[in-house]
Formats: structure tokens, sequence, C-alpha cells
């Protein structure tokens, strides 16, 4: 199978469990022939890591939308989790080795709820021992695997809504809820530190990803899918345009010697946007995104199509 050419865009994947982020990059970048190295090969980086046993949605940019990754990991997460109470664990999920038991049978649906409901709005976590943080160089999941424990600075994160779906009482009682939270946001230190409002610790026991912006299960697929396709040289049909990738994001739509100046790196007019914009030519086709700066909307990433400006 040769190298895909022209895959720009974005494709979504329904991660399944057992899998690292990168395991599913390598897939995709094998399934479009991108291994090789050279000018041909396609570019493939995800946005928003999710941990080996979660599934759902993960955002995989393609060719030149990889640039776009550090804004489409940006946008709000949509979770389903589930949780045991009960028992702590080292690296605060199901995966790790338990630290302690105690009883939860204490705990009813109300107390739950009241402290559920605590951690709406800006919070600060600390980042577990085996995320993907780099500490002095190197990533905390490298270190925990040496054993080592390392202090981590809290980080601020936003909650915007958790509802509680189902509790099972008992002495390892289990809650699965729904939460919505800013990019960054680590669920199984939610988890943990539900466990610890309450007085019997908790651990994450299942997560899934619903969703990342504006990207849901409605627009994924699998990796058996995306390899069938690929092999048929039609991945093209299950790409999102980078333009639809910044759909969280304003927009303005510029004419064509707008675009022959934005593709060139030149500033347009200020937008009087706060954040990043994403300009658009006449076709809808995403030119670059901007933010302003000193009364004029500077390019922080050019994403030109083929043959603008020419």
């Amino acid at each position: 199978m040769g190298t895909q050419r022209g895959l720009d865009g974005v494709i979504v994947v329904d991660k399944p469990a057992g899998m690292t982020s990168h395991d599913v990059v390598a897939a995709v970048r094998r399934a479009v022939g991108g291994s090789r190295r050279g000018p041909a090969a396609t570019k493939v980086g995800h946005a928003g890591t999710l941990d080996p046993d979660a599934t759902g949605v993960l955002v995989v940019c393609l060719g030149r939308a990889t640039r776009l990754v550090p804004y489409v990991q940006a946008s709000a997460k949509t979770y389903d989790a589930r949780l045991r109470l009960g028992a702590t664990t080292d690296t605060l999920d199901a995966s790790g080795q338990v630290l302690e038991q105690r009883d939860a049978s204490a705990v009813d649906e109300a107390t739950l709820c009241e402290v559920l409901k605590a951690f709406v709005g800006d919070i600060r976590q600390i980042p577990p021992m085996v995320s993907a943080v780099k500490v002095g160089g190197e990533r905390l999941y490298v270190k925990a695997r040496r054993g080592e424990q390392v202090t981590r600075d809290a980080r601020a994160v936003t909650i915007h809504d958790i509802v509680l779906e189902d509790f099972q009482p008992g002495a390892q009682a289990e809650a699965a809820f729904l939460v919505r939270c800013s990019a960054g946001t680590y669920i199984r230190t939610l988890a943990a530190d539900v466990g610890e409002r309450l007085g019997v610790g908790a651990h994450l026991v299942a997560l899934r990803r619903l969703g990342s912006g504006r990207f849901s299960l409605d627009d994924a697929v699998d990796l058996d899918k995306v390899a069938e396709l690929a092999s048929a040289g039609r991945l093209a049909e299950a790409l999102l345009t980078p333009a639809e990738a910044m759909a969280d994001y304003p927009t303005v739509v510029v004419d064509e010697s707008q675009a022959r100046l934005i593709s060139h790196g030149r500033p347009l007019s200020a937008t009087g946007e706060a954040g990043p914009v994403a300009v658009l030519d006449t076709q809808r086709r995403l030119i670059a995104v901007v933010r302003d700066a000193d009364g004029v909307a500077r390019p922080t990433v050019v994403l030109a199509p083929a043959g603008a400006g020419e």
C-alpha cells in the first residue's frame, strides 16, 4: 500500500481499551502509509491524551491539520466515568495496586451528590504520578515506573458540570457519573479527591470520553474502519476539514486578496476577539489562525490550502 497524499484533516477515532493514544497514532500512520520517512509521509498527531484503559473520542490530526493540535486539544471534554468507593490505588484507577481499603457502606446517594456538586467550578488538581506531565524534563509515568514519587504542582482546571447517573451502595459502593470539564482535567484525580472528601477513598474503574469540543462519538470510527478505508484509498471520506476542526472558535471570512496576504504570514485588521480566531477564505477553507496583538490580527498558524496565494 502506498502513501496517500493530500490527507489534510481530522479523523475522530473511537479508541479501544488497552492502547495508548500514541498507539492509535501509530496505527493511523501505518494505515495511511506514513510510517516511511521523507516528504511523501503523512504527518499524524493526536489532540488530547486518553489513558490506555480509557475508551472513546480521540481526535487525530493528519497532514497540515497537525498544526491545529494545540487548538483542538484545548476544547472542553465530556466523560462517562465510574468510580469505586472504599479503596485507593497507587495509580488512582483499577490498573494499580490497592493501597488501602475502608468501608463505604455509610455513603448514600444524597451525600455523594453533594460532594460531587462541591467540585463543580474552578478547582486545583495535582497531576497523578502516572500522567504524561513532565517534571525535570521527564514524564511522570517514567518516574513512576521506577517507583519514584516527586512533588507536583497543583494545576487549575474547571469542572463545568457533574451529573450522577447511577449509585450502587455497599462496602465498596460504585457510582457512574457524567462530567464536562476543561482540557487538562484528570478524571482519575477527580475520583480520588471525591473519595477523600467522603472519607472512604476511591479510584476510577472505567472511563469513556464522549466528546472533545465539537467532536463526539457520532463522528467517530474504529481503527478497523480506518484501516479499511485507507486500504481502499477512501480515508478522505472519514476526514473532517481543518475548518470543521476549528468550529469551536470565532471565525472571519476574508476575500482573495486578504487570503493571499495571510497565507504569506501578513497581519490582518484586528478581529476584536480575545482569543484565537479561524480565518476562512470565501470557499470556507481554513487559511490561518490569528490572534489580536498591537492593533492587528497576527497569524499564529498559517494553514493555507494548496494553491492559496498563487
